[in-house]
């Protein structure tokens, strides 16, 4: 039975999206959250986040300016009563 796993990217953002990309392989429903900010972009970053739509795994965040790169805006209430959803919740 597939697990639902969400994956919290804040501080170690090249690790969480690595880790987004590679959890992918246990066939479980693998959601991106970017919290606070933008991915800042790199070789790595920009390789993992075209990996991630590429795999069609949703990317929400709570901060408006990523809405321009792809992401579902949701808001901060709505993202904790989202997270409840999950079971199991990654946090970098």
């Amino acid at each position: 039975m597939a697990k639902k796993i969400a994956v919290l990217v804040r501080d170690r953002q090249g690790e969480a999206l690595r880790m987004s990309v590679g959890i992918t392989v246990m066939d479980d429903i693998v959601n991106v959250f970017v919290l606070d900010k933008t991915i800042e972009s790199n070789e790595e970053n920009d390789m993992n986040v075209e990996m991630i739509k590429e795999m069609d795994i949703p990317m929400l965040t709570n901060f408006k300016p990523n809405e321009d790169k792809g992401m579902e805006y949701i808001s901060t209430e709505d993202l904790a009563k989202k997270l409840l959803e999950y079971n199991n919740i990654l946090c970098y």
